[in-house]
């Protein structure tokens, strides 16, 4: 389906979240060098792009598909901010946890998916994101960390 352009931006971001998900996932095994320079980079793409994007997605898309009946997709959309959350301030100890960092990029690149492939097109096709104006420039200004 092809992208809203409300959604656009959104959508965009979810690339450098991926980026960060595969290297998360990687660095465990290069070793732990590579898992404490990559928890590094992943707090701060969390702190700068993540939190400011789940912001934007709680503020304004999340309460319209709740609206539409999404109740489910804005459920788990929720849950999964929350175990991100859970897992960034966990990666934030002195001591890295690779198991830590693995899972942490894993559940991101599966919220990615979801939120592409259901919540997205949920949100289009129950014309939620024609309410969605907003969204662009809000997520756009919060979009400040970009992946190699």
């Amino acid at each position: 389906m092809k992208r809203h352009p409300a959604l656009l931006i959104l959508s965009r971001e979810h690339h450098a979240a991926l980026s960060l998900a595969l290297a998360a996932k990687r660095a465990v095994q290069v070793g732990e060098g590579e898992v404490r320079a990559v928890a590094r980079r992943a707090l701060a793409c969390y702190r700068d792009e993540l939190l400011p994007h789940f912001a934007v997605e709680e503020e304004t898309l999340l309460p319209l598909l709740e609206q539409a009946g999404e109740v489910q997709l804005v459920r788990r959309t929720l849950d999964e901010h929350r175990q991100l959350h859970e897992l960034a301030a966990t990666l934030a100890s002195p001591v890295v946890d690779g198991e830590v960092l693995r899972r942490f990029g894993e559940l991101l690149a599966d919220h990615v998916r979801f939120e592409e492939r259901e919540l997205f097109d949920a949100a289009q096709a129950r014309g939620v994101a024609d309410g969605l104006p907003a969204v662009e420039s809000r997520s756009a200004a919060a979009s400040s960390c970009r992946l190699a």
